[in-house]
């Protein structure tokens, strides 16, 4: 039987690694941590920022209605307040499609 290696996931995650992921300054960062109230990030004793996955979800949910569907913050509160449950569901679905679309651009280049 073949070894597959396993996806590692981390429990939390830094904010430079954040910053890495969104390509945005740690100040942009820190700015959505006080508007949205679903961002709550650990804090260990020297005050460093741990996100944990789910704050990692919440952000991707974040940009994606700010920079790619054009909501204001206040309007981004809102749907997200409104609509938790169904805008979480959608961001599954979306971040699915990327990694198919990821593979098959793969798979293409391959061919």
């Amino acid at each position: 039987m073949p070894y597959k290696e396993r996806e590692i996931n981390k429990m939390y995650y830094t904010m430079g690694e954040v910053t890495e992921m969104f390509n945005v300054n740690a100040s942009q960062i820190r700015f959505y941590e006080k508007e949205f109230d679903v961002l709550q990030p650990k804090k260990n004793k020297k005050g460093n920022r741990l996100f944990t996955p789910e704050d990692i979800e919440n952000l991707k949910i974040i940009f994606h209605l700010v920079d790619d569907k054009g909501f204001t913050l206040k309007g981004a509160k809102d749907h997200l307040k409104n609509n938790s449950a169904d805008v979480k569901e959608n961001q599954k679905i979306i971040a699915s499609l990327e990694k198919l679309k990821d593979f098959l651009l793969k798979l293409n280049e391959e061919i």
